[in-house]
């Protein structure tokens, strides 16, 4: 048992230093995961909350089309949802599977296109 507890605590400290949004939801769309990033950059934490009480209509429509094609197939694990311009940034929406590829949930992946800038291994 304490070796699972130091997994989920490794597992969600590698999320928590991630510097984009992580928003994880189960089937039931509720949300079961916000990264600090997240959490500030929506301004609240939402944990416990329905993801689709926070989107429009259409986008309702297409988060449950993506939960729907994900269902159908273990290799059903991308969706590509759109390019943020303002941010250059991809948004994508990734299947999440337990070890015997069974659909359990969400989440959205943030990919920021700008190089970075810092030297390589620059410990000053």
């Amino acid at each position: 048992m304490r070796w699972i507890m130091m997994n989920i605590d490794f597992f969600k400290a590698v999320l928590d230093s991630e510097p984009s949004s992580v928003v994880v939801c189960d089937l039931n769309d509720t949300i079961v995961y916000m990264n600090p990033f997240a959490v500030k950059k929506y301004g609240k934490n939402l944990t416990g909350k329905n993801l689709l009480d926070c989107h429009n209509e259409h986008s309702r429509m297409l988060i449950k089309k993506t939960v729907e094609w994900f269902k159908k197939s273990s290799d059903n694990n991308s969706v590509y949802e759109f390019h943020n311009e303002k941010e250059n940034r991809d948004v994508y929406i990734i299947a999440l599977r337990d070890e015997e590829k069974n659909l359990i949930g969400y989440w959205e992946k943030h990919i920021y296109r700008n190089a970075e800038t810092a030297s390589f291994f620059d410990f000053s």
